[in-house]
């Protein structure tokens, strides 16, 4: 099916709904994620079930599915005996597997694939992408990040999804990997209250982006809703691009019992006031699943 008119033309004229969580619908579907590659383990083992959670999400709603690339690295395959020309393919069937999702969707809507680039801690698997400030240069993190840039970006995606970015170095570093590709990004930051998890005020990290022209939106994603609140009017103000929204479903993870706790804070009412502020794209994080992404999509077909 066709993907136009281009995710930026679409975002000049409307709202776009992103998916939710793609851990919480490979768990729903019995898949077990305890593992360091956590849902790219799926695209060697069980590439079928990533593509079903890609179409549960378009069958909710959304325009926009973010691939099962998250963790999904050179160095991370390889600790596990994958070779660098079988993690190449992986990572390219990551795209493959939501193109094959939007086909099969069999919808009118124009819908997108989005290629995710997470942040250096998620290979490390560790937790340290929501700490940021690894010890490395920027050329170093640039190193790091450009040869999975090169390849999902020649897999076809719409957008690159640089996602999770937990400090203004990674940012940095993942704005000059992407440049050059032909493939527009974005560029979206883990936050906690006005800063990055790493502390830096996210008005100088939301100002990193407001002149690469590769960038063609900027936001937060896997946030609390409220720290979102917060700063989709930030970004929209510093930057004057769309703005892109996903925060987790409110729920706090308890690293010691291994188990989310609390209450979700995300509902749809959310959606009228991040578009008020600037936010053309809008969808979940962690614990986010099909039926509030169905929510969303009607909250702003109906605006």
């Amino acid at each position: 099916m066709s993907t136009t008119p281009a995710l930026t033309d679409a975002l000049a004229s409307g709202t776009v709904v992103l998916d939710g969580g793609m851990s919480n619908q490979l768990a729903a579907g019995g898949h077990d994620l305890g593992d360091d590659l956590w849902s790219a383990r799926l695209l060697a083992e069980a590439p079928e079930a990533v593509t079903e959670a890609h179409l549960a999400y378009f069958e909710a709603g959304a325009d926009v599915a973010i691939t099962a690339s998250y963790q999904a690295t050179f160095e991370g395959f390889a600790r596990r005996g994958i070779g660098r020309e079988r993690a190449a393919e992986l990572l390219a069937l990551s795209v493959g597997a939501a193109r094959e999702a939007a086909r099969r969707a069999r919808t009118p809507r124009p819908l997108w694939v989005a290629a995710s680039v997470g942040p250096y801690g998620a290979m490390l698997a560790d937790g340290s992408e929501y700490r940021g400030r690894y010890g490395l240069t920027v050329s170093e993190l640039e190193r790091f990040h450009r040869p999975r840039a090169e390849v999902l970006a020649a897999a076809g995606p719409d957008v690159l999804a640089l996602e999770t970015v937990p400090d203004t170095d990674e940012a940095e570093a993942l704005l000059r990997a992407v440049r050059g590709l032909g493939v527009p990004a974005w560029l979206s930051y883990s936050a906690a209250g006005d800063r990055t998890r790493a502390g830096q005020p996210l008005q100088d990290a939301f100002a990193l982006a407001a002149d690469a022209d590769e960038v063609i939106a900027i936001g937060v994603n896997c946030c609390t809703p409220e720290d979102a609140d917060h700063a989709v009017a930030l970004a929209a103000r510093v930057t004057g691009k769309p703005v892109v929204v996903y925060p987790n479903s409110g729920e706090t993870w308890d690293a010691e019992a291994r188990a989310w706790t609390g209450r979700p804070t995300f509902s749809a009412g959310r959606v009228t006031g991040w578009r008020e502020s600037g936010a053309r794209l809008i969808g979940g994080c962690c614990r986010v699943g099909p039926e509030t992404i169905s929510a969303i999509a009607g909250a702003v077909r109906a605006a």
